[in-house]
């Protein structure tokens, strides 16, 4: 597993190795390229998470998300204070890789 210390550090190497494509939270679904993803459309690779040292609005999760139709790219999330809103069922998914 890869270990980054910045968002940036790990958006930019997931895309070097080839989570190119930037995939971005709706309500129910993904969103990427004008395709919708909901949550059995696409699997997380990994899961990086960044905590601020004095702002909780530093706080982030970046995913590596792979679709089924093989498109690979990054989510990147705030949690705590500064989450997207989603529906439980997408909730769910990206919970179980947090830790």
């Amino acid at each position: 597993m890869h270990t980054y210390d910045t968002v940036s550090a790990a958006t930019s190497g997931l895309k070097k190795r080839g989570f190119d494509l930037d995939f971005n939270l709706e309500e129910n679904c993904l969103i990427c390229h004008g395709n919708k993803f909901d949550v059995n459309d696409f699997e997380i690779i990994e899961v990086h998470r960044f905590e601020g040292d004095s702002d909780p609005s530093d706080e982030a999760i970046v995913y590596a998300i792979e679709s089924k139709n093989g498109m690979k790219g990054v989510l990147v999330n705030g949690y705590g204070i500064s989450a997207d809103t989603m529906d439980a069922e997408m909730a769910k998914k990206l919970k179980m890789h947090k830790q």
